[in-house]
């Protein structure tokens, strides 16, 4: 029997030899694992599929959001970026950090999403002097630098630094400013802990080197449902965020009829703050005909340039606060 089966397999590779090997290399070529991510321009994400406020005004434009594609490299698509200038490739250590898993990465993203959309309707129910209550402020460590000296670990929460309470992420980073060794209270799955850093220099500076985030709970006075999809996550949407609930919110629209698009993060205070990728997000609202691109005053002079160097056809505009951006489109 055995040896049947041994003279069938035998014959068969011999009649399918070449289209086996063809099969076997073209399994290395596609699969075969490459330290390298591919970036490329994405597209946009209407933020009235993403938002839903109670009692919105109509909006006759639209708000995007601006996202890039971003996918592990092979041996097609490394050749092919090679001949695309769309197509980035990008080191896998810059996607996801070496001291740190897919699930710790996952994790630090949804959080930073939930914190830009705290922050976003914050920020917009304060700019159109609506009411609102934040409760529950909780300040999350969610990365830690290699260079880091700390036992310090990914999802403590920071209850005490150097004795004193903490109740947001600004009075965390005051007392951390205070001294370069630095004792914590932090609670980690139910448990409480005392934790150590000592502060060391990281591209010149002296930090803890740590990220920490701070999720809140936002009760706004009119009723805000966001809904994001498993797969999005991070920061870099929460500026257009806010805006565009600041838009529904108020009856005079924005948007005048226009595509809208930017990126950037935000925090409570309404400040616009830097983001990755703005070359490929504009390159995304461009393919999509978008009308005016607002971008954070970190990235404003990568996006001058690649408008220029590409020839663009859109309104550039550089925000460092949600201000600049009302203030924009009102005397449009």
């Amino acid at each position: 029997m055995l040896n049947k089966l041994y003279v069938k397999t035998k014959d068969f590779i011999k009649k399918n030899y070449i289209y086996l090997t063809i099969l076997l290399i073209a399994t290395f070529i596609f699969y075969f694992p490459l330290p390298y991510y591919i970036d490329a321009p994405g597209g946009l994400i209407d933020v009235a599929e993403r938002v839903e406020v109670e009692g919105e005004y109509p909006i006759n434009g639209s708000l995007n959001l601006a996202y890039i594609s971003e996918f592990k490299a092979n041996i097609p698509t490394i050749i092919y970026s090679l001949f695309n200038q769309d197509w980035e490739i990008v080191k896998k250590e810059e996607v996801v950090a070496d001291n740190e898993t897919i699930e710790e990465n996952d994790y630090r993203n949804h959080l930073l999403l939930e914190e830009a959309n705290q922050n976003a309707i914050m920020v917009a129910f304060e700019k159109a002097n609506l009411d609102y209550e934040v409760n529950n402020r909780k300040v999350n460590i969610i990365y830690i630098y290699e260079q880091s000296d700390t036992d310090l670990k990914i999802g403590d929460q920071i209850i005490e630094v150097n004795g004193v309470e903490v109740n947001s992420k600004e009075d965390a980073l005051n007392e951390i400013s205070k001294a370069d060794f630095i004792k914590f209270k932090v609670i980690n799955d139910g448990v409480t802990y005392e934790r150590y850093a000592n502060k060391v220099m990281i591209d010149g500076t002296k930090l803890v080197g740590v990220m920490v985030c701070e999720t809140k709970e936002v009760i706004p006075s009119k009723e805000v449902s966001i809904n994001f999809k498993k797969s999005e996550s991070g920061p870099s949407g929460g500026f257009m965020m806010s805006l565009s609930i600041y838009d529904l919110l108020t009856e005079e629209d924005l948007t005048k009829g226009l595509k809208i698009v930017g990126t950037g993060t935000i925090d409570e205070f309404g400040n616009v703050g830097v983001i990755g990728g703005v070359s490929h997000k504009i390159k995304a609202a461009v393919k999509e005909n978008a009308d005016i691109f607002f971008v954070p005053t970190e990235n404003y002079e990568e996006a001058k340039n690649t408008v220029l160097e590409n020839n663009l056809d859109i309104e550039l505009v550089e925000v460092k606060h949600i201000d600049d951006a009302i203030e924009y489109l009102n005397n449009l």
